[in-house]
């Protein structure tokens, strides 16, 4: 072989990785990011996969853009959303909660999905199964039953001789009849009765909470939704007016002046999704990679509420606590 013939085609060799590597470092990425609730209260969310995925090399504004929709207090403006993000050909969605992750199945089968819930995605038919997704959806998910067990078994430690409860939902959420299922079933296991109160708008919330004011339960679970977020003080507020204990399914509510709350950490989770999305943006394909779950929970009692209800919090569930509001 001709020596400058052979110098000249090993050069090529040599220089098709870098080429390859100069076409992956000269792309612009295109997340969209899509939750419920307003960018006021969940913009956070952004913010933090904004940040770890900067960890990853993806600077916004430089080699990656985000299109942020937020449906508000809407389900059904999810999915009108999720279609718009598909029309804008965006390289991969992040869901930032079970209904996001629901639009945005409804929306695409091709385009990826990773989504960060506190649901069990294969209950809700996101995937086949924890280790083998299997389709264009992956990402960080939660316990189901065995969560809802541990906040009514902590419930019931603060409240000993507790037997009849009462679950806020909003029935507008698409994950409301898992979570009743899930919470139903725990309560049969832990011999405990359970009644609903519903509420998708704020006038429906004005009638729920003058039916538990007659109904009077002996404690109060309140699930994790962007309206009963957005009505978190007034729905905490009648807790303790009622002096009815209550356990909450999101972090925030125990700052503001709730009981109790016992959640994943969220921040946490949007930061170990990132990498899913920093994966499947170089090539990685979502049904490979494995459904991870939560390893790090956050129990916040609020001391001043408990006092003001009366109750005595046990010394082993104080020690037990992430976090102890005096």
């Amino acid at each position: 072989m001709n020596r400058r013939v052979f110098v000249i085609g090993l050069g090529a060799v040599l220089a098709a990785p870098l080429v390859a590597e100069a076409q992956q470092a000269g792309k612009v990425a295109r997340v969209g990011f899509l939750s419920p609730g307003e960018r006021s209260s969940r913009g956070w969310q952004a913010d933090v996969l904004k940040e770890a995925l900067r960890g990853h090399g993806w600077v916004e504004g430089e080699n990656l853009v985000i299109e942020y929709r937020f449906g508000g207090e809407r389900y059904e403006r999810l999915r009108m959303l999720a279609d718009e993000l598909v029309r804008l050909k965006v390289d991969l969605i992040f869901a930032s909660s079970a209904p996001a992750a629901q639009a945005a199945k409804e929306a695409t089968a091709t385009v990826p999905i990773v989504f960060s819930t506190l649901n069990d995605p294969v209950r809700a038919s996101f995937v086949t199964s924890f280790a083998r997704p299997g389709r264009n959806m992956t990402g960080q998910a939660g316990f189901g039953p065995d969560l809802e067990r541990k906040r009514i078994g902590l419930l019931k430690e603060v409240v000993p001789s507790l037997s009849r409860a009462t679950v806020l939902i909003n029935p507008s959420n698409p994950m409301s009849p898992q979570r009743l299922s899930e919470i139903n079933e725990t309560a049969r296991a832990l011999n405990l009765s359970l009644s609903l109160a519903t509420a998708s708008d704020a006038k429906e919330l004005d009638e729920a909470l003058r039916m538990m004011a007659r109904a009077r339960p002996g404690g109060l679970i309140v699930l994790e939704d962007p309206l009963l977020l957005a009505n978190g003080k007034r729905i905490i507020d009648f807790a303790a007016q009622h002096r009815i204990p209550a356990v909450y399914t999101s972090l925030g509510w125990a700052e503001q002046g709730g009981l109790m709350e016992y959640a994943a950490n969220t921040r946490e989770l949007i930061r170990r999704a990132a990498s899913y999305v920093d994966r499947i943006l170089k090539g990685a394909k979502p049904g490979d990679l494995p459904i991870e779950q939560p390893t790090k929970f956050e129990l916040v009692i609020n001391m001043k509420t408990a006092k003001a209800l009366g109750l005595t919090i046990p010394p082993s569930l104080l020690l037990r606590a992430d976090q102890v509001i005096k």
